[in-house]
């Protein structure tokens, strides 16, 4: 590492994860799914472990949700809520398919002792399209989450919120084009974002890395960072050497079987910001 490479400190997190039990592609809710290819119900499940024990080794404790049959989506924890200083938002799916879901993780914070839980007036998903930066949430929009869903953030946390259209349909969530690396850092894939998301970036953002395609499409920005270890698809390696370069190490995992339904490893992990530990 030179001398010129600012010192990323990391912090440890708590996150919330469900197991693939159930997982399928049984329908197709984005451009990535595809039910007539077969899936590998085990080979998600031992990526998924790996995923888990990897953040163990990181220093991260992770809670487990049950799985619910008849929900194969519901391995995607990060759709299942938002969660800033204790207080719960929960989510209001586009598709009916995932709907059961919402309460399935409205009852896992009720029954874990989360006192501000909140029930979603606007369609949202969830961490899949609100990110958090210091202290303003990022709020995407355009595919599945409702640009409303804006104000309702702020009623719940209290906390400044900024706007993202999202405008190619790949890039379906805010979480498969951005991650917020720490509070003044992030990576995203411009072509993801309309000329007004990008010019409000680089206001949020003193330093923003650029993914190119190749690593955009592996879901490389489906991303998790402590704000110094960064896990993400080993597949994009060309994003892991970009991380490298600016101080931060990358932790490779391979989420392929769970990419088939349009997640990685960010879409599998809900922060729980502000449980104590």
């Amino acid at each position: 590492m030179t001398n010129d490479v600012t010192h990323r400190v990391a912090t440890p997190r708590s996150y919330l994860m469900c197991p693939p039990e159930f997982f399928a592609v049984d329908y197709a809710i984005n451009p990535w799914m595809r039910p007539d290819l077969p899936v590998d119900a085990g080979l998600a499940m031992r990526q998924w472990s790996q995923l888990r024990a990897a953040y163990a080794s990181l220093g991260h404790s992770v809670s487990v949700i049950e799985p619910v049959a008849g929900l194969p989506d519901m391995v995607f924890a990060a759709n299942g809520a938002t969660v800033i200083d204790r207080a719960v938002l929960g989510v209001r799916f586009r598709y009916p398919e995932r709907a059961g879901e919402a309460a399935a993780y409205l009852s896992w914070f009720r029954s874990h002792g989360y006192t501000q839980v909140h029930e979603a007036v606007h369609v949202n998903e969830g961490e899949g399209d609100i990110l958090v930066a210091g202290d303003t949430v990022l709020a995407g929009y355009g595919f599945r989450s409702d640009e409303a869903a804006a104000g309702e953030l702020a009623d719940v946390f209290g906390r400044p919120v900024v706007s993202l259209r999202l405008v190619d349909p790949r890039f379906y969530h805010l979480d498969t084009a951005l991650c917020v690396l720490d509070a003044t850092t992030a990576m995203y894939y411009p072509a993801a974002f309309d000329d007004a998301g990008r010019a409000t970036l680089a206001t949020v953002f003193d330093e923003l890395i650029e993914a190119k395609d190749e690593d955009a499409e592996v879901l490389g920005l489906n991303a998790v960072s402590d704000g110094q270890r960064v896990v993400l698809a080993q597949q994009a390696a060309g994003l892991a050497r970009s991380l490298a370069a600016r101080g931060f190490t990358p932790v490779p995992v391979d989420m392929s079987e769970l990419l088939k339904a349009g997640g990685g490893a960010k879409c599998c992990t809900l922060e729980l910001r502000g449980l104590s530990r």
